[in-house]
């Protein structure tokens, strides 16, 4: 971010999470038409979509919003960052609270689904695509579909080992290199056989 400036005219997160709090503070007195109406508008705006009804934390930020969904019963803990594409959903099972609870310190990741009346503990990475359908304990990462929990070695940090996360290239790779390996050999076998009989 290069300054404040910056951010108050080219951030649609920034200018969405403006707007809800005024779409909230209005849903909150029971002004629900004009709540929703605000809502429209930012959604129209930024391509941003927050429920008036959902409450969200102290510095909170949405980088690259388009797609971001948040719906009417969730809830957003302080310093949590959301990324593009990311919805805090309800799965249709509930009735009263359907949407998840966010701790603080909460990283989610581009295109992430967390689905349901479930709670995320503080200092937890939900990884991209990821779609979390259950409680995810704090200080641990959640990858994969359906999210799996893996514990953080870091205790109270966010952050990604590289030995936490598959390095599915290296490994593609070194299949790959392995098996034309062993075609070579079976070649060389073909080869001495095809000779043998001449």
């Amino acid at each position: 971010m290069q300054n404040g400036l910056e951010m108050l005219l080219c951030y649609p997160g920034f200018h969405a999470l403006i707007l809800h709090r005024g779409a909230h503070w209005l849903y909150r007195r029971n002004l629900f038409l004009l709540a929703r109406l605000i809502s429209t508008l930012n959604r129209f705006l930024t391509g941003i979509e927050i429920h008036p009804g959902a409450m969200i934390g102290e510095r909170v930020f949405i980088a690259h919003g388009l797609g971001v969904v948040i719906g009417e019963t969730a809830i957003v803990g302080d310093g949590t960052l959301i990324y593009q594409g990311v919805t805090l959903g309800g799965t249709g099972k509930e009735k009263e609270k359907r949407h998840p609870t966010l701790g603080k310190n909460v990283v989610v990741g581009p295109g992430a689904k967390v689905l349901g009346n479930i709670e995320i503990g503080d200092n937890v990475y939900i990884g991209t695509e990821s779609v979390v359908l259950r409680n995810v304990p704090e200080n641990s990462l959640a990858i994969g579909i359906p999210a799996r929990i893996v514990y953080s070695p870091f205790g109270t940090e966010i952050g990604l080992s590289r030995e936490l996360q598959p390095d599915l290239e290296a490994q593609t790779i070194k299949y790959l290199f392995e098996r034309i390996k062993e075609l070579e050999a079976q070649i060389e076998s073909l080869k001495a056989e095809v000779n043998a009989s001449s």
